[in-house]
């Protein structure tokens, strides 16, 4: 290589070295500055934090929470939370003893803002059995609280901290055996807002799922006790928001109007699974990840560990049931984790029209494409005995309506409502061809209960729907009734 060729090979080299190291000081300035930007203090500073007057803070019951700091300053709080040992319902029929901060499943709101200090006085009741203790994932120091405030019945024990890292956080138990007292119910959320408060929102919703076991399995009546193998095994019986099967539907049901903006904290108490939390029928359009300064937007599903929250917010566009579940999906309508944000107000077409059209599906290559409407009614008769059509209809029960209604005819909590059994069934045999005929919506009453979910119409045959309700009919404990082809041939009219 000749000697001017080598000197511009070697200049050449500097002025790349020189635009790496440019561009390597930039991207650590540029990194920096955002870290200093999401990181906008250091615990130390916010240690140091002064503080400015005081006052009893407000602790609230789910799925209430206590106003928004807004922009004050750093105060001292004063609060008093009471451990409560008691029966509750947890599905219908089924009671459970809960051990509770607080008195509910989950326990008290906490709010709070970066900065400050805390004084917590906690009190076990006098009737209780069992000491306790609370473990705030907030606090920095011995087992957030739990050996400061590890407390017997009839005694009460108070210890102070100061909040210093923004976030949604789970508090719990941590008295052994530590997860016993987390399966009873011994979970709630403390919110450290950052400085400032964050930006307000229309309505904010307390939801936590947790996961329980009991000696009997999922629907079993009466008082059922803690399985500690089932807990150790991680196969739990029910799995539900706000500490039960009904805990956010029916008349617990969340609710809302078009346009509002909406932040849902959201935490898992546990003991032991993970939530694949979604919202059918919505899309978050922030989600503060486990409870952090990291922010998603639009996102379908959120994981959130057990010990974990989330803070999620949308807006509720159109007027619909909103259903709460974790999309781990037999959780939701096998085992309880499902819940309702119930949104009023006006339809919104542009952004969902619902149904436009209805049409019979033939697929492509079927030699019939087209049939007169005449046609389609006519069946070749059947001479079946009262037997023969239980046996059809069973067979058609299992593929057309065994995933609503379930093969015990007990439907599931708060979505389908029950066959067994079933005043709306036996008081009313033309009310049921109907049903499957032209489908059903809006709310109806079923044993007491009241639900509103949708039937779409069955396309069966006469034969068909006689078959499979003289089924029903016959199960169950319900009236026998037979139906005969005739009689929903009669309904089509």
């Amino acid at each position: 290589m000749k000697t001017k060729e080598k000197i511009y090979l070697i200049k050449g080299l500097k002025y790349l070295f020189i635009l790496f190291l440019i561009g390597t000081t930039f991207s650590c300035g540029t990194e920096e500055q955002g870290q200093k930007k999401y990181f906008s203090r250091s615990a130390d500073e916010y240690a140091n934090i002064k503080i400015y007057g005081e006052e009893v803070a407000e602790l609230t019951s789910p799925p209430l929470v206590p106003a928004p700091v807004g922009n004050r300053p750093a105060k001292k709080l004063y609060m008093e939370m009471e451990i409560i040992e008691k029966e509750a319902e947890m599905a219908d029929g089924v009671t459970y003893l809960y051990w509770t901060f607080g008195g509910t499943v989950p326990g008290s709101f906490v709010r709070t803002r970066v900065g400050d200090l805390v004084e917590f006085k906690i009190k076990n009741h006098p009737d209780n059995k069992l000491p306790h203790n609370i473990d705030l994932h907030a606090v920095t120091g011995q087992g957030g609280g739990a050996e400061a405030s590890f407390v017997a019945p009839g005694q009460e024990k108070t210890f102070s901290f100061k909040v210093i890292n923004p976030g949604l956080y789970v508090y719990h138990c941590a008295t052994a055996p530590v997860g016993m007292h987390v399966a009873n119910g011994m979970y709630g959320l403390i919110l450290v807002e950052p400085e400032g408060g964050l930006p307000p929102v229309d309505k904010e919703f307390y939801v936590m799922q947790g996961d329980f076991y009991t000696e009997g399995k999922f629907g079993q009546a009466g008082l059922q006790p803690f399985n500690m193998q089932k807990a150790i095994d991680e196969n739990p019986d029910y799995v539900v928001f706000n500490g039960s099967v009904n805990g956010l539907s029916g008349e617990n049901a969340l609710t809302a109007k078009t346009g509002e903006s909406i932040r849902i904290f959201f935490g898992n108490g546990g003991p032991n699974l993970a939530s694949s939390f979604h919202v059918i029928g919505e899309i978050f359009d922030k989600v503060y990840v486990e409870g952090g300064s990291q922010i998603n937007t639009n996102v379908q599903t959120t994981l959130v560990p057990a010990g974990g929250a989330a803070i999620l917010e949308f807006v509720a566009d159109v007027p619909s049931n909103l259903v709460l579940v974790d999309h781990s999906i037999f959780r939701a309508f096998n085992k309880g984790a499902l819940g309702v944000l119930a949104v009023s107000g006006e339809e919104n077409p542009k952004v969902f029209a619902g149904e436009i059209m209805e049409g019979i599906y033939l697929p492509e290559g079927s030699v019939i494409q087209n049939m007169p409407e005449s046609e389609l009614n006519i069946e070749v008769p059947k001479d079946l005995s009262k037997s023969d059509r239980i046996e059809a209809g069973k067979k058609m029960y299992m593929q057309a309506c065994f995933a609503c209604h379930q093969s015990n005819g007990e439907g599931i909590p708060n979505a389908f409502p029950p066959l067994a059994q079933s005043d709306f069934l036996n008081e009313d045999i033309n009310r049921s061809i109907d049903a499957l005929l032209f489908g059903l919506s809006g709310e109806i009453e079923v044993n007491g209960k009241k639900y509103n979910s949708i039937m779409p119409a069955q396309q069966l045959s006469d034969e068909e729907v006689a078959n499979v309700l003289t089924y029903v009919y016959n199960s169950w404990n319900n009236n026998g009734t037979l139906v005969s082809p005739e009689m929903v041939k009669s309904r089509r009219k």
